[in-house]
């Protein structure tokens, strides 16, 4: 019988007694006994925790069980005789866990890190298809990411972690003959993918966008998160045909891990894969679990060990520190940005608009108040309470079926008041919205600039009502409604007639890139989750904006609304995350895309201070 060692330790079989490999779940490992031997692998099985037993002759483990723990296998009585026989894919993941572990091993011990690879030696590496250009910061995180054979970026947004992403593939491509990229993320990415892709690659990377099975002539296949799922035997095979690397964007997309839908099919995914690499600016949205679900994925078993021996009984922050190795994150102040101009325009409410509001606040008091600890109702509430800071019509008809689930609030009723029911209706007959006048005369004033201007609010009724205002202006619109996106966005891009872009930041808030194009941003209304607000500005203010670009921020607020409370609140909030951003640590950061919404964004303060302005405006 033939058998051999390899230099890592794994045995090579041609007849063996134990057989280990994938199980068709991926994340577990299979572990099958040659005929004869099944009461040996009785007693294996007992040594490891989540261990089943599928068959007299076959058990299934953990991978990440697995993999922390192989020093169990020597308890294997037939190892003696080299009778132990590995999956490639298996193999391969226990291979890159011990040279990566090896690695970053005295790194986590407090040595500093240093660079594999200095500029010359990457200009090389990454090729003469290789056409971009590069930041001193992100060659620094492509020569880090290059010395481990997986990893993580967790830079701010706007950043350029996508650029990052495809010079790392370009390297491993030429370096060590990877064929094939699956990118994973959100659709609002798409663009973003596509529009790198053509910037830095020449020629660039064959794309495929499938809708059930990628192409198999594809360089790259670019999938959303909600389609995964059902996509993950024809990716696996994708992946496993050729050489390949995987990479998920806004990778705190599956910060659920095995127990949620995404996290099941990525875990799937991964070890199909050479090289596997997580892109996200909040890795850790709410805590140390989430960490240890995305350094799960990207290392098993040694991943998660790494996380948890790291924290210990200390903070995130210090955890972090310890992690340092394994991921590269860029700082907002790093990015070098001209600042932005950013003003509060406050604007009066018309007199029958103010008397309508301060019933509707009446009755939100009413509601409110013994509700305290209700998440949903209080953010409903919310989203009643900044639209009739807008514009009382839209309570009449509620929101509109293509918002996000979480901002849709049926017609408001107004039981046993009529007449404040006909008013609310009627009202834009008599007084037209001030913020919908100041938006006009903003936007008319930047045109007369040559200047185009974003608008925001988070109701498409808004939206709407703005299109048809701004009609001389041909206004783009984007919201969930909207069936021709890229169109739209390519029309405010390139028509000059084209002046303002309508959007809402549900669906806009990441992955599109207007900064060359549009300097001016109109918030018509915001919520309270600081995040979306900040994803939103990252539109129009990020890496690549020259100094002397000025970006001008007007944020529209009715005196004397909850706009005032939802102002102070944001200001405090982005002040402790802008300190976050500019922080090298990894902290624990509201998720800018995934806050709870429930609430429009409440947190325990926010409902503090929203309660307190309803008593203070009841009395």
């Amino acid at each position: 019988m033939a058998s051999g060692f390899d230099s890592n330790g794994l045995t090579t079989m041609s007849n063996p007694s134990l057989v280990l490999g994938l199980s068709g779940e991926v994340t577990r490992a299979r572990l099958t006994a040659s005929e004869g031997r099944e009461a040996d692998l009785r007693r294996l099985a007992l040594n490891f925790r989540t261990c089943v037993q599928r068959s007299p002759s076959s058990i299934e483990i953990d991978i990440d069980e697995l993999l922390t723990s192989l020093e169990v296998l020597n308890r294997w009585p037939h190892t003696a005789a080299g009778d132990v026989e590995w999956d490639p894919q298996l193999r391969t993941l226990v291979v890159d866990s011990i040279q990566d572990s090896q690695s970053v091993s005295s790194e986590l011990e407090g040595e500093e890190w240093r660079a594999s690879y200095d500029e010359a030696t990457l200009s090389e590496l990454i090729g003469s298809e290789w056409i971009g250009e590069l930041t001193s910061f992100q060659q620094r995180d492509i020569a880090k990411l290059l010395a481990l054979r997986h990893g993580a970026n967790f830079s701010v947004p706007g950043a350029g972690k996508t650029r990052v992403g495809l010079a790392v593939f370009s390297v491993l491509r030429k370096r060590d003959g990877l064929e094939r990229l699956l990118i994973v993320g959100p659709k609002s990415s798409f663009n973003a993918w596509q529009y790198e892709n053509l910037e830095c690659m020449s020629p660039a990377l064959s794309m495929d966008f499938p809708e059930e099975y990628p192409s198999e002539s594809a360089d790259a296949v670019v999938i959303n998160y909600e389609r995964l799922p059902r996509m993950v035997g024809a990716l696996s095979r994708w992946l496993a045909e050729k050489p390949s690397m995987i990479v998920l964007d806004e990778a705190h997309r599956m910060k659920l891990g095995a127990e949620g839908a995404y996290g099941s099919a990525c875990l799937a995914l991964g070890p199909r894969s050479n090289r596997r690499l997580i892109l996200t600016g909040t890795p850790a949205p709410n805590g140390v679990k989430d960490l240890e679900n995305l350094f799960g994925f990207v290392w098993p078993g040694m991943g998660r060990q790494s996380v948890r021996r790291a924290v210990g009984a200390g903070s995130l922050a210090a955890a972090s520190r310890a992690l340092n190795p394994l991921f590269v994150r860029t700082t907002k102040s790093e990015l070098n940005l001209p600042p932005v101009d950013t003003v509060l325009r406050r604007v009066a409410l018309p007199p029958l608009h103010a008397e309508i509001y301060r019933a509707l606040v009446g009755q939100f008091s009413a509601r409110a108040f013994g509700a305290e600890g209700d998440f949903q109702a209080l953010g409903r509430i919310v989203m009643y309470m900044l639209m009739a800071a807008t514009s009382p019509a839209l309570l009449a008809e509620g929101s509109s079926r293509y918002e996000p689930l979480a901002f849709q609030v049926p017609p408001l009723p107004v039981p046993g008041n009529a007449s404040l029911y006909e008013l609310m209706r009627e009202l834009p007959a008599y007084e037209v919205s001030p913020k919908y006048q100041e938006v006009l005369k903003i936007v008319t004033e930047n045109v007369a600039q040559g200047r185009k201007t974003l608008v925001w609010s988070t109701f498409i009724r808004n939206l709407e009502t703005l299109r048809g205002m701004l009609a001389s202006y041909v206004p783009a619109v984007v919201h969930g409604g909207t069936v021709d996106r890229e169109e739209q966005i390519r029309r405010f891009r390139t028509d000059p007639s084209c002046m303002v872009l309508l959007s809402n930041a549900a669906t806009l808030g990441e992955g599109i890139s207007l900064h060359h194009e549009c300097h001016d941003a109109v918030y018509v209304d915001r919520d309270f989750a600081a995040g979306r607000f900040l994803q939103s500005l990252d539109r129009i203010h990020r890496l690549g904006l020259s100094q002397d670009v000025l970006t001008r921020i007007t944020v529209l607020v009715s005196e004397g609304t909850i706009d005032e409370v939802v102002a102070a609140r944001l200001a405090r909030k982005l002040e402790f995350m802008g300190g976050v951003l500019d922080d090298p640590a990894v902290q624990q950061l509201a998720d800018l895309d995934e806050e709870d919404t429930r609430g429009s964004g409440l947190d325990q303060r926010d409902l503090q201070a929203l309660i307190g302005y309803l008593r203070s405006s009841a009395a």
